[in-house]
């Protein structure tokens, strides 16, 4: 197990939950679909493209079990991550999905890594199975009163001793604040509830999405106005300018898609120098196990560019207080888009190795 005392930044995974079978995902996609369903079915689309990208040391899991789950654990604190941030699912008035890993961390008080949640407040469409247009569960926001049915919802997970804290404040995640109807009233709303409970307050993070570098659906401005703490900001370790982008296009003209990016090992310069915004570094990036040829994949990523992305993100926090040196990874096991840290056959422990370098 790394020390703590090494690191020089708080590490942060984002953690997927679907590595199990629901009754949804037998609807939608048939019997048994999970996310490895797409992962294992990927196939080379262009010359160089390396697919199938298949699990080594932990398989192809299932999240139900215990033992699976306590391996992740050992194996993200033993390369230096502090917490995963569990993507949670809540569509308004109680409807939730995939949130059975969780409650079982939760209820069982295992394993001990720390944790977080993510709100991925968007509605569900067919995007994983190619089939962008089909609506499969709509996000809704029904009000005060459900902001109130859904606080109440992970209170019990505000106040496990493993969650995430910065400054004694639970933190939790808006994964799209744009969408969100009123976000400062939800702010306020949430830390009213928060206070009420017997917490300091919540510590907010809105995201910052610019995959591509052309501006953030949410920026700093507007995160600030509304109460959030920090943003959290996104962007693909890829270097988008004019060759590369006419390279792209030629390429996707003449093979029939997906986009196709270069992985940039210097990307961490374009990141804003704000300190209200926290970094978030990818080791890779493919969905094109989901997206097929309307996906997007980056090539020539290493374990040792993504070191050095890590190791000027954590620069970029070193001048703030030790608490609010978050450093968010996407992802802990999004195999179907191809961010993971988890061992591969390709790379075996190569991602996590990076990320631990880079961290101490």
């Amino acid at each position: 197990m790394t020390d703590s005392a090494e690191l020089r930044a708080r590490a942060i995974a984002f953690y997927l939950p679907q590595y199990f079978p629901i009754p949804e995902n037998d609807q939608w996609w048939g019997p048994g679909f999970t996310e490895w369903t797409n992962t294992a079915r990927a196939r080379r689309l262009f010359p160089g493209h390396q697919q199938p990208t298949l699990p080594a040391d932990l398989g192809f899991y299932d999240l139900r079990v215990p033992e699976t789950r306590q391996a992740q654990s050992d194996l993200a604190q033993q390369y230096g991550i502090e917490a995963f941030a569990y993507w949670h699912y809540w569509f308004g008035a109680g409807d939730r999905i995939l949130e059975r890993p969780f409650r079982e961390v939760l209820e069982s008080g295992h394993p001990d890594v720390k944790f977080c949640l993510a709100w991925a407040n968007q509605t569900w469409t067919g995007a994983w199975h190619a089939a962008h247009d089909k609506v499969l569960k709509q996000q809704t926001y029904p009000g005060a009163e459900d902001d109130r049915l859904h606080f109440d919802s992970v209170l019990p997970a505000f106040l496990d001793e493993r969650y995430l804290r910065v400054n004694g404040r639970p933190v939790f995640y808006v994964f799209r604040p744009e969408e969100l109807p009123d976000a400062a009233a939800f702010v306020e709303r949430w830390q009213s509830m928060a206070r009420v409970a017997g917490l300091d307050g919540l510590y907010l993070v809105a995201e910052a999405s610019d995959l591509l570098g052309r501006g953030p659906r949410y920026g700093t401005a507007a995160a600030v106005a509304d109460g959030f703490d920090s943003s959290a900001y996104m962007r693909l370790p890829v270097d988008v300018n004019r060759a590369s982008t006419f390279r792209m296009r030629v390429a996707r003209k003449s093979l029939g898609g997906p986009e196709i990016w270069p992985y940039s090992d210097k990307i961490v310069a374009d990141y804003p120098r704000n300190p209200h915004v926290q970094p978030c570094v990818y080791p890779n990036w493919d969905n094109t196990p989901r997206a097929g040829r309307r996906g997007l994949a980056v090539t020539g990523a290493t374990p040792e560019g993504f070191r050095r992305n890590v190791v000027d993100a954590v620069a970029l926090l070193g001048d703030r207080p030790t608490e609010e040196r978050l450093l968010w990874v996407k992802s802990w096991n999004e195999w179907a888009e191809g961010n993971h840290l988890e061992p591969d056959l390709r790379e075996g422990h190569g991602w996590l190795e990076a990320l631990r370098d880079g961290l101490t």
